[in-house]
């Protein structure tokens, strides 16, 4: 067990042990008094982020999907539904068919992934004529 106390961070030393903190924490399971460190960590990382203006850019949706989905543990099936099937996912994900509104719809609403990020643009792979 990971034992890390937190506290506001108010300092780039303070911020950079979050950092490293939420790194040893990074697998830790929801719902367990580890996850809930990493989930304030997060929090306030953001919230520090936000007052100095740090730019981090969004991640690439399917990048964030297949993210999600490793660190959740889900499969296929659990995702299937968002994007009205196994064959559109699977097409998706392969990058050879963009996103939805109602895509990204089902994917924030079941794995609270950020409709901004899962609305960007992103590279699809030309098909071979």
């Amino acid at each position: 067990m990971v034992n890390h106390f937190v506290r506001p961070i108010k300092t780039e030393q303070d911020y950079e042990q979050a950092l490293k903190t939420i790194d040893d924490l990074f697998d830790a399971l929801p719902d367990t008094p580890e996850g809930d460190k990493l989930d304030i960590l997060v929090t306030l990382v953001d919230s520090y982020e936000e007052k100095q203006k740090y730019s981090l850019p969004l991640p690439d949706p399917i990048e964030a999907i297949v993210y999600h989905m490793e660190t959740r543990g889900l499969t296929d099936n659990d995702l299937a539904d968002c994007f009205g099937g196994r064959s559109a996912m699977i097409q998706v994900l392969e990058r050879e068919l963009p996103l939805s509104i109602e895509m990204v719809r089902e994917l924030q609403k079941k794995t609270g992934i950020s409709a901004e990020v899962l609305i960007q643009p992103y590279p699809l792979k030309l098909k071979a004529a």
